[in-house]
Parts: C-alpha cells; sequence; structure tokens
C-alpha cells in the first residue's frame, strides 16, 4: 500500500492536481486540507490527474467530486483524467448517488389525497378486525357461561386480586386527592357568597355520580388495561398462544373472559371505595376551610344527595371494565412478532380505553338526563 499523495503544478492560470498512491478515508484529510490553501483566485482551468492512483474508496471518490464540484461553482473549468477503469466507475457510482434528487416533505394534492384515503382504510380494517374480536368474545362467552362448570373460578379470583385488589391503594390515593382539590378550590367561591354548606350538594352528587367512576376507570385503564395488552402481547411473541391453540386450549376462554370478568366484578368495589375517600377528602376541607362540622357534612349529605346518583356510579362500573378490558386484550392480540410493537399496542391501549371510558360516560349522562334520572 503506497502513501497518498498530492503534486501541485500551475502553468499559466491552469493548476495541475496530480493525485497517487492509494486514496482512501484515512488519507483523505491530509491532502482535503492541501487542496484548500490553494489559491485559485486567477486560475482560469483545473486538471485533476488520477492517472498514478492505485487504489480509490468511496469516501476519496465523494472528496474527488465534491472538490471538482467546489471549482466549478467558483466558475473555473475542470479536466478529470482517469485512465483505470475501476476508478472511474467508483467515482460514476457515487455521482449517480448523490446526483439523484431528495424527496420533498411538501405532498402533492394526489400524494395527500392517497395518504388521507389509506389512513381511513387502515381504520375501517381496525374497526373491522375489532368487531370480529367482540363477535368472538360474546359467542364464545355465551358458550362458557352456558355450564357453571366450565367457568374457571381460579382464573376469575385471580384477575381481580391483580386487576382489583391490588389497584386499591392507588385508587382510594387518586380518589382522595380529586376530592381533596375539587373540595379546596369550590370552597373559595362558595365563601363569597356565604354558601358553604352548599359544598356538600356539589361534592356529593359530583363524586358519586361522575368523578369517582371516571377516575376509577382511567386508573385502571392505565393500569390493568396496559398490563393485559402487555401479558398478552408477551405470550404471542413468544408462541405461547399458538401452543395452547395446538393443544385444543382456546385462548378466549382460559385468557379473555376470565379477566374480562374479573375486572367487571371488581370495578363496582373500586368506585365504592372511591366514592367514599372522595367524599373524606372534601369533608376533610370542608371543616378546615369552611368550619362544617363532620355532624353537619353527614347530615346536610343524607339530606340532599339522593340515593340513585350512588347507584348512577356503581351502573356505570361493568360497562367501563367491559371497554377498558376488552380494548387491552384485544390490542395484545394485535401485537407482531417484535418488542417494539408491544409498546406501540400498550400505548394505544390505554389512550383508545380512555376514550371510549369518556364516550361512554358521556352517554350515560344524555341518556340519564334525557330520562329524568
Amino acid at each position: 500500500m503506497s502513501q497518498a499523495s498530492l503534486h501541485v503544478d500551475i502553468q499559466d492560470k491552469q493548476l495541475l492536481l496530480n493525485f497517487s498512491g492509494d486514496l482512501n478515508l484515512y488519507t483523505i484529510t491530509k491532502l482535503q486540507n492541501q487542496a484548500d490553501t490553494l489559491n485559485t483566485l486567477e486560475i482560469k482551468s483545473i486538471e485533476i490527474n488520477l492517472d498514478e492512483l492505485s487504489y480509490l474508496d468511496t469516501s476519496a471518490a465523494i472528496f474527488i467530486n465534491n472538490l471538482k464540484s467546489q471549482y466549478e461553482k467558483q466558475g473555473i473549468e475542470v479536466l478529470l483524467c482517469i485512465k483505470q477503469e475501476d476508478i472511474e466507475s467508483t467515482l460514476a457510482l457515487v455521482q449517480n448517488i448523490s446526483s439523484e434528487p431528495l424527496s420533498t416533505a411538501v405532498k402533492t394534492p394526489s400524494q395527500f389525497l392517497e395518504s388521507f384515503g389509506k389512513s381511513i382504510y387502515e381504520y375501517y380494517l381496525g374497526v373491522v378486525s375489532f368487531f370480529n374480536f367482540l363477535g368472538n368474545l360474546f359467542a364464545t362467552k355465551l358458550h362458557y357461561l352456558r355450564s357453571v362448570k366450565k367457568i374457571r373460578y381460579k382464573e376469575i379470583a385471580f384477575d381481580i386480586n391483580e386487576s382489583g385488589i391490588k389497584a386499591l391503594p392507588i385508587i382510594a390515593l387518586t380518589a382522595f386527592l380529586i376530592g381533596l382539590v375539587v373540595a379546596y378550590q369550590s370552597a373559595y367561591q362558595l365563601k363569597m357568597y356565604g354558601a358553604n354548606i352548599f359544598l356538600v350538594d356539589m361534592l356529593g352528587i359530583s363524586i358519586l355520580r361522575e368523578l369517582a367512576p371516571l377516575i376509577t376507570a382511567i386508573v385502571i385503564a392505565g393500569r390493568s388495561g396496559s398490563a393485559f395488552t402487555a401479558q398478552i402481547g408477551a405470550m404471542k411473541i413468544t408462541e405461547e398462544l399458538d401452543a395452547m391453540r395446538t393443544m385444543g386450549f382456546d385462548p378466549y376462554i382460559f385468557l379473555v373472559i376470565p379477566r374480562i370478568l374479573a375486572l367487571m366484578i371488581v370495578m363496582p368495589i373500586l368506585i365504592f371505595v372511591a366514592d367514599i375517600m372522595g367524599v373524606i377528602g372534601g369533608m376533610l376541607i370542608a371543616n378546615i376551610d369552611l368550619q362544617i362540622t363532620t355532624g353537619q357534612f353527614l347530615e346536610r349529605f343524607t339530606q340532599v344527595v339522593d340515593i340513585k346518583h350512588f347507584y348512577i356510579g356503581i351502573f356505570k362500573g361493568p360497562f367501563f371494565a367491559f371497554l377498558i378490558a376488552s380494548i387491552g386484550i384485544y390490542r395484545g392480540l394485535r401485537v407482531k412478532n417484535d418488542t417494539q410493537s408491544i409498546g406501540f399496542n400498550t400505548t394505544k391501549s390505554v389512550v383508545e380505553s380512555i376514550f371510549a371510558v369518556i364516550v361512554c360516560d358521556a352517554l350515560f349522562s344524555i341518556a340519564f338526563t334525557n330520562l329524568g334520572i
């Protein structure tokens, strides 16, 4: 391997650059510095002679092409002298790649319509796939519940503990803080009008009817819904689901339905705990900030807060649980054979579950209001 060198010769406003040796990634830096020091103000033409080169790699070819383009931008005529076919082909290859036009970020109207149509079609396929999942789920559930012996009590009890009982501390703390914050912000406004006692009315109805079910569902969607997606997705990647089908076990019976039933059973219990903790948080602020004693608070609470608000909040629980569990498990079944897909579908399951819960809650509010409940 011979050392690369650059010989410079100037003859009557013509510059001769004679490269020799092995020109590669490790030798072009020195030659680049030498070429940058050349004064080309009075130069009319430049001849780049590569006849004496013994080797040229792609990085050196990029250097030669850039050097040629740099001189041509200055209005100097550049002539390349090459004898070896391999060196000429390397320069041509690099020049063809660098001359390819870059794709612009601006989309034409046809490209925009095409991408919009593709996104709509993919959304349509997703909706069809989800309804197909629901169809299989309901068909399996009817067959599952036909006989008491087929119900897998041990799996349901395990999922109740994992999805519900272990979630009690975070649910209780979240509901307590929500009641605390709502009461504290409302107390400031109510004190201005001397309507301190009406804090009990607002707090009782809002927490029992809306806040406790909604906050519980959101926390469960982030905790248990994402766990369902990750668990089912990991089992799909490790081909455990295929192994179950091969052995004659239906994944819907052993994995899907026990999780959904467990969450539907435990969600009203979690909402009940959230009701208690939210009211306690509001009661604490009412006592500290508005001087409403615990006895006064509870007496007013039993007078103005009807039992129907508590029942409405509890009634929403199984519906929210079904949405969260179904979307979480569906997203787990959609996981592809790579770990990145688990993170993508877990994120999608949380977002879609929270969105579905909010939409369901809005529909319940509209229906109950129109029914006068």
